[in-house]
């Protein structure tokens, strides 16, 4: 691809007509630029194309790629274009259109064939190969008995099988099938229990309704990743770049409220230790040190944690290790940046507070790590058994405690041992 589309979500989406930057690439381009941008700005370009280009656009596209376009458009244009396609390809649209896109059946697609395990290999060969010189693809081959889904025919085996002697049901292999209305989190799901590359789509009879590949899926994973990622910052999932000031506002507003309550605890724990810090000036130095570290620990911890829970490998009941690991790994990790900072704040500090101050600090750094570690984990599997997205909310307990405990601990020591 050349430089001018080297990236072509840039480019397109700060484009004040998208649609005409779109087209303005080489036709052979198309598929592969539009599917590479993201859900708002591959609706900003649909909507922006006229009715000749978008149905320049389907005729390259195959029936699957037409549904997902046709989503971004408004009726009257979809049954317009339509009408554009041939009547095979028209007939499988409609089906596709008549599913949920963020189902199982709205990701499919139908590159496949079944065949009944009785069947011969070369009766399978030759229904492949009518499938292939109709529509130009390999289709996935799946094997039933009695309406029922034994499993997937490799491709190879139709080569490498002796037609004598073999069944095709010697050759086969267990297939993970999902329902055609289990949503996207679902089919993510089996596909990551499974090392399988095919996923089959079953309706209410388990009939094979569509096929899933894991290619499919590189869309969903990186809007699931997208998604989580939003979250995790505060920023709804549905704001865009281009979104105007009035918008950003209104979406994170809140998440910035919330964050200023809890700012507040920790300035009120701060208060407490008023004389102290009036009498140990060089405390307010290290006390953004102390609290910085703490957050950050504390963050890496939930991240890990999250990252368990969304992959089904813990929950607050099996959770009592991942917390100690967590509370443990902040131990060292306090002990290393713990003593750094105890050196520096000894060298600079000696002639007035001698090793006090550094090992004040260097205690506190510790306690403060462990207590990250600890929320870190703990957060994310709580607010999980209670329904709640931790993705979402963790962050703001986790650094609320980190704060509020990493301050009482700090300025409580120095209380103690410098006063």
């Amino acid at each position: 691809m050349s430089s001018q589309t080297s990236d072509p979500q840039a480019t397109i989406a700060m484009s004040p007509r998208p649609g005409e930057r779109f087209t303005s690439l080489p036709e052979r381009e198309w598929r592969d630029a539009f599917f590479a941008l993201t859900t708002d700005v591959r609706a900003a370009v649909a909507t922006d194309m006229s009715r000749a280009e978008l149905e320049a656009f389907l005729d390259r596209l195959d029936p699957d790629e037409i549904t997902d376009v046709l989503g971004y458009v408004d009726e009257s244009t979809r049954e317009t274009l339509l009408d554009t396609l041939d009547s095979a390809r028209r007939e499988k649209v409609d089906f596709l259109l008549s599913f949920d896109p963020e189902s199982a059946a709205g990701v499919m697609n139908l590159d496949y064939v079944t065949v009944d395990a009785d069947r011969s290999f070369e009766a399978v060969t030759e229904r492949v190969r009518r499938f292939e010189e109709r529509t130009g693809r390999t289709p996935t081959i799946f094997v039933t008995e009695n309406d029922v889904l034994l499993g997937e025919l490799p491709g190879a085996a139709l080569s490498t099988a002796d037609p004598e002697t073999d069944a095709i049901t010697d050759y086969v292999r267990e297939t993970p099938s999902v329902r055609y209305d289990r949503d996207d989190e679902e089919v993510l799901a089996v596909f990551r229990r499974n090392s399988e590359r095919t996923v089959a789509v079953l309706d209410e009879d388990d009939d094979v309704l569509g096929v899933i590949y894991a290619s499919d899926l590189l869309g969903l994973i990186g809007e699931a990743t997208g998604e989580r990622l939003y979250e995790f910052t505060g920023v709804a999932e549905e704001e865009s770049v281009l979104d105007g000031p009035a918008v950003k506002i209104r979406r994170r507003y809140r998440w910035l409220v919330l964050n200023l309550g809890t700012a507040f605890v920790a300035a009120a724990v701060v208060g407490l230790f008023e004389s102290t810090i009036a009498a140990v000036a060089i405390l307010a130095a290290y006390m953004p040190v102390v609290a910085g570290m703490g957050g950050n620990a504390g963050t890496q911890s939930m991240a890990v944690t999250v990252r368990g829970i969304s992959l089904g490998q813990v929950s607050l009941a099996t959770g009592k290790r991942v917390i100690a690991n967590e509370a443990v790994a902040g131990a060292v990790n306090g002990l290393i940046t713990g003593a750094l900072v105890a050196v520096i704040a000894t060298a600079f500090s000696y002639g007035e507070f001698g090793v006090l101050l550094g090992a004040v600090i260097g205690v506190s750094m510790v306690a403060n790590l462990v207590i990250a570690g600890f929320f870190g984990a703990l957060m994310p599997l709580t607010l999980d058994r209670l329904g709640i997205d931790p993705a979402t909310s963790a962050t703001i307990f986790i650094t609320t405690a980190t704060d509020v405990l990493g301050f009482l601990v700090f300025l409580g020591l120095a209380r103690a041992v410098l006063i």
